[in-house]
């Protein structure tokens, strides 16, 4: 078993090991991959730390034997603006080392000084700056005693993509699908789902009635998926024209956002609390 970690600021996971194809997900930055095959020309079949798999070309990546462990013993901020600029230098006149997304990982070197600037590595080694306010905690477990405040978070984190465009297969603001939007929202706050736009028994999301939908849970339709936000409401990711990406419509034929094809075609909702 070999592993390698995501050097890239953004790594496409494709669904067959050729270029151009289309794309099945992305790997950020100081993600852990699973390498399950290697194929000819720098191909590599991986799975992802939530059990997603595609084939991703090893450019974006650094093989995690080169230095056994040395990502894993350091502490790991996690992006939480849209991006951010690693610098060369504390001060905004830095050169460019690397511009992450969020999502992506960074470890921190050192204490912020006292203009807000903070020392970091990145998994390949280099070093650089960014603004302490553009990160934030590493989330990888959630408690179900949390409801209230995680069901929040987690619309909180989805709306926070407003506005981004469509694009199939991505999870970054620089463009994100209905899934990848889910996905992520609920990976940002600690929460392992499905990446597909259904239901897997193998996750914490679980099939749920109409009556006991809340804010955070999902709505499942072919093919798609949303975040319900409560009122009737619904935030998601559409490639439909005039919306072309993260938008809030309604499940209320009298609202003006209604969207009468997604509502009359709800094939399930999903809920990670108390099924």
């Amino acid at each position: 078993m070999r592993y390698a970690l995501v050097k890239s600021p953004i790594a496409p996971l494709y669904l067959r090991p050729e270029v151009p194809c289309e794309l099945a997900d992305e790997a950020l930055c100081g993600w852990r991959v699973e390498i399950t095959e290697e194929l000819p020309g720098g191909w590599c079949k991986v799975k992802t730390h939530y059990s997603y798999t595609g084939y991703l070309h090893q450019r974006h990546l650094e093989l995690a034997e080169d230095r056994p462990g040395w990502w894993e013993a350091l502490p790991k901020q996690v992006v939480t603006r849209l991006t951010a600029d690693i610098l060369n230098a504390p001060k905004v006149q830095g050169a460019c080392v690397e511009t992450l997304p969020r999502g992506a990982w960074v470890s921190p070197a050192g204490p912020a000084d006292e203009n807000g600037w903070v020392p970091v590595t990145l998994c390949d080694g280099r070093t650089g700056y960014t603004k302490h306010s553009f990160l934030g905690e590493v989330i990888t477990a959630w408690d179900p005693a949390d409801e209230v405040q995680l069901r929040e978070r987690l619309v909180r984190t989805a709306l926070s993509y407003m506005g981004v465009q469509y694009r199939w297969g991505g999870r970054t603001p620089l463009g994100i699908d209905c899934s990848g939007l889910c996905s992520q929202a609920y990976l940002m706050n600690g929460i392992l789902i499905h990446r597909d736009a259904r239901i897997d028994p193998a996750f914490s999301m679980k099939p749920i009635p109409r009556a006991r939908l809340d804010r955070g849970d999902l709505i499942f339709f072919k093919g798609h998926v949303a975040m319900y936000l409560g009122e009737e409401r619904f935030v998601h990711s559409t490639g439909k024209d005039g919306s072309d990406g993260v938008v809030i419509n309604s499940l209320d034929p009298t609202a003006p956002n209604y969207r009468q094809d997604l509502a009359e075609g709800i094939l399930e909702m999903g809920s990670i609390f108390r099924v």
